[in-house]
This record gives structure tokens, sequence and C-alpha cells, in this order.
């Protein structure tokens, strides 16, 4: 069992439905930030594009609220911080073969063992009112993914509630740097955590593949791809491989 650090109000439960929904509603509510939600299981668990998220016991399922004052157009830096923070919690128990893949999952040997599920709701001027990250990591399961390679940390692995407290602490650690230094150092440090410069990716945006190869990140986070038609920018979409 692990404390949660300075400032974060964890809130265990043996069961939810999906800590994603109930940190939105806490976030609807009006509840301040730095509230975190940790279930040991889920029964309606959810990733991203409304895939579902199997959720057996052992794994980490945690949803945390934040309210930067920050406008719209920021949201996928903060999709990218939030990546970066996961890569270097995890770190010390996956060791070099963790990698991260556009925009925020993470990889061990290619093979996904976490995801990150963002969400956001606009004040009426188009800044952010709150802003929520899901944070599913394989601790000691990895269960099957249509279409995909998954696979778990190293075992022995840490106890969900210990997982939570280094997932808050990195957390942390990259706001600090985003409020002291800009987005600049977080581009950088995902960078040299994710694809290889050159890699071929085919990357899903708006419903149509693009291939090409990878160009690194613009300055608002964007992935650059490298295609026959000359380079592209893909603000949102999934890398397909």
């Amino acid at each position: 069992m692990s404390t949660a650090p300075a400032g974060w109000r964890l809130q265990v439960h043996d069961q939810l439905p999906s800590t994603a929904d109930l940190i939105r509603r806490s976030a609807e509510d009006g509840e301040a930030e730095r509230l975190a939600i940790l279930a040991r299981r889920q029964t309606a668990g959810r990733g991203t594009h409304g895939r579902s998220w199997e959720s057996p016991i052992g794994n980490l399922y945690l949803s945390v609220l934040l309210r930067p004052t920050a406008p719209a157009r920021e949201v996928p830096q903060w999709g990218l911080l939030a990546a970066v923070a996961l890569y270097d919690a995890l770190a010390p128990l996956a060791g070099p073969d963790l990698t991260l893949k556009w925009p925020n999952d993470v990889l061990i040997r290619g093979a996904k063992c976490a995801g990150i599920l963002a969400e956001a709701s606009l004040d009426a001027r188009g800044w952010l009112d709150w802003l929520s990250f899901g944070f599913g990591v394989n601790l000691a399961h990895a269960p099957q993914l249509s279409g995909r390679r998954t696979a778990a940390l190293p075992q022995p692995a840490p106890e969900p509630e210990v997982a939570a407290a280094a997932v808050l602490a990195s957390l942390d650690r990259w706001r600090a740097v985003r409020e002291t230094e800009g987005f600049e150092p977080i581009r950088v440090a995902w960078l040299a955590r994710g694809h290889r410069p050159g890699v071929a990716l085919t990357v899903t945006a708006a419903g149509a593949p693009l291939a090409g190869l990878f160009d690194g990140l613009d300055d608002s986070g964007a992935l650059r791809l490298r295609t026959e038609r000359g380079l592209e920018t893909v603000i949102a979409g999934q890398v397909d491989a």
C-alpha cells in the first residue's frame, strides 16, 4: 500500500464500472483538481475511440482530474505530458524495452502495456474547464486486444496503489516543468522516448490511413509524417504500425 503524493486526494475502490466515468461526474459536479480515483477492478472500463478496456484485478485503473488554465488547442500537449509522465513512472519497472507510441500509448518491445484516455470540457471562452486522464497499465496481466500485441510489466509487478503513487508523482514533476519552462522540454522528452526518426508509420486520421516516415513532432505536439505527397502534419489520430 502506498499513499498519494502531497496535494492529491486519492480515492480507492474495490470495484467501479469505470474510473473515467466517476472522474467525469466529479468534474461536472465542481470537484477541485488533483482528485485521483483508483479501482482495483472495472466492470465497464473504456479506452480511446469508445473501445472497452478489460480490467482484471492486479492491473492499474487510475483516473485523475486537472483544471489547468489553458486554451483548447493545448489539450494535445497535455496528453503528451501525461504520456511522458507515465513512461517515467514505469521505466524503473520495465527497463530499456519501454517506448512511447504517438500520442500516448506505452509499449514494451512493441507490445501495448499501457494507454491513456484523455477527456476535457471547455468553458464559454474555449478554455479548459477541466481535463482528465485515465491511465490503464498492464501491471500483472496482459488482456488480449484485437489486432494488437499486448504485454504486462516484468514480474513481480507493484501493487496498483504503489504504481498510482508513482504516476501521480511523475505527473507533478512534468506539470512543474511545463509551468516553468513551457511545452518544449516535454516535446523533447517525448521524442527521446518515442518513435525513431525515419521509422515507417501508418496513421489513421479522420477515418483515412496515411503512410509515411516519422519526422518528429512540431511545436504544438502534432505528428509530422513525410509522405509521397510531402510533409503532412497530423493533429489527432491513431498510429497503426
